[in-house]
């Protein structure tokens, strides 16, 4: 929900400020550099650490950096967009070693069959705080303005730290943490990642995805209220029908995954995610944006279950943290890519243009490298299930 918030106000008080979608791009960009150099060693502090208690650290952190922002902009007014884009890049070095602490508590929750249903309920939940979140969002701004929205966040970041608490500690490692040491475990992540062959293919499948998916989130703003010309409001409607979809897929999914492969599951969500990215590209009106970009986010939710459910199969658990690491930074170095794109193509040609070209790529090399990711998946965990017990330990 925090996050949520951080999403709607920061967007709409840039561009704003500033008028230009350029501004948007360039500032999903600086948003998203600093924490994918941080994602390798955030994997590695979540093995040692064991993931619960990072994420409260990391969240409380969130929470104070938040709170340091919002007295600037009280205080500074004329520093609102240098504060904002700083503010940033803070904030994508803490989302980090967040991410990795869920990846790394998730097995330790659920296993065998639970597994992609504990997976579906991480990713809907997600969804269901977009709805939420901007609803709480768009009844805060109207009453206390968007900058106090940021003091919301930051509020809730805190109780978020604090629902953590009480999961289970692992252990932390008693030998001295050295810099070769370090070093050592961080080029075993690149190691066992780049051996992998399913994670390897999904890794490039996922950048594929995140590049277009983040090019409509990087100019959602500006779409929504310049292309479109639809007010705030129906930037806030249009995250909170996202969510509604969510509560109605923390449903479907379950009841779904009884019946059908996770794999099914993925290849019909990246197959709506495809065709609702090419339809974006010849929108005409903010209502049909609003249906197909719900359906990019539902279709990208679907994939998700059979993403997060099939890595975590194929890496060693007491790996995890550092292969998922490098993971990471693979899928999302298309975050910054992405807001260049939008912040100079998009800006010149236009984002609606911008994400329909994307989106033809996408389908084309979606096509291929699906398919042989799933079945470079079922021949790795064909494998293993063939292997002694003594050999697999």
């Amino acid at each position: 929900m925090a996050e949520q918030v951080v999403m709607f106000a920061v967007p709409l008080l840039l561009f704003q400020d500033t008028k230009q979608v350029s501004t948007l791009g360039f500032a999903f960009a600086l948003e998203w550099l600093p924490g994918l150099i941080a994602y390798p060693f955030a994997g590695l502090i979540a093995d040692r650490d064991g993931g619960a208690r990072l994420f409260s650290v990391v969240t409380g952190a969130r929470a104070l950096a938040l709170a340091v922002v919002v007295v600037v902009l009280l205080t500074r007014p004329g520093w609102t967009t240098p504060a904002l884009m700083t503010s940033g890049a803070v904030l994508s070095v803490l989302v980090a070693p967040t991410r990795m602490s869920v990846e790394k508590m998730v097995p330790q929750l659920a296993a065998g069959e639970a597994m992609a249903r504990t997976q579906a309920l991480v990713q809907n939940m997600e969804l269901l705080a977009m709805a939420l979140g901007p609803a709480l969002a768009t009844l805060a701004a109207a009453l206390i303005g968007k900058v106090w929205l940021l003091a919301v966040a930051a509020s809730v970041f805190g109780l978020a730290a604090a629902c953590w608490l009480p999961l289970p500690r692992g252990e932390r490692p008693t030998e001295p943490v050295t810099a070769r040491a370090t070093l050592r475990e961080l080029g075993l992540g690149w190691k066992l990642m780049a051996g992998n062959r399913p994670v390897l293919l999904l890794g490039f499948l996922n950048f594929g995805i995140n590049l277009v998916v983040a090019s409509v989130l990087s100019a959602n703003a500006a779409l929504v209220t310049g292309v479109f010309a639809a007010p705030d409001w129906s930037f806030a409607l249009l995250n909170t029908c996202v969510g509604v979809v969510g509560l109605v897929n923390l449903l479907v999914i379950p009841l779904v995954l009884k019946r059908f492969e996770v794999s099914l599951l993925g290849a019909l969500g990246f197959a709506v995610l495809c065709a609702a990215l090419l339809l974006i590209g010849i929108a005409g009106s903010f209502p049909v944006y609003a249906v197909l970009f719900i359906a990019v986010l539902t279709g990208t939710a679907y994939y998700n279950v059979f993403n997060r459910t099939q890595r975590v199969k194929v890496i060693p658990r007491e790996h995890l943290g550092k292969v998922m690491g490098p993971f990471y930074l693979l899928n999302l170095l298309s975050y910054p890519i992405a807001g260049l794109l939008v912040g100079s193509v998009g800006a010149t040609y236009g984002p609606q243009r911008l994400v329909g070209v994307l989106a033809v790529v996408l389908s084309v090399f979606g096509a291929v490298l699906l398919p042989l990711t799933m079945r470079s998946f079922r021949r790795t965990l064909t494998d293993r299930e063939r292997l002694p017990v003594g050999v697999q330990s």
